[in-house]
């Protein structure tokens, strides 16, 4: 038997970002996105406040795709999809 399938599709990254303060904490968030390649999965761990109001929000206007926010009592993990482009230049 596999365990591939759950409820919520395995990141292929994760970045503990708590206590990380903004906008540092979306600076990061994004360069790694960039060095991912397209398509995949990124988990960032956020703290409450200032840090889940923002980062998501502006993540989205650069367009990336938040696929989940889930509350872990104490911090917040996004997962966050990196676009799929068709064409870059």
């Amino acid at each position: 038997m596999n365990s591939a399938q759950s409820l919520s599709a395995t990141p292929d990254a994760q970045l503990d970002l708590r206590g990380t303060p903004c906008p540092i904490n979306f600076v990061r968030t994004k360069l790694k996105l960039d060095q991912m390649p397209p398509g995949a999965l990124l988990e960032v761990w956020l703290d409450p406040g200032e840090p889940i109001e923002q980062v998501p929000d502006s993540l989205t206007m650069e367009g990336y795709g938040i696929e989940q926010i889930e509350d872990r009592s104490g911090f917040f993990a996004i997962k966050i999809r990196r676009p799929v482009l068709e064409c870059e230049s």
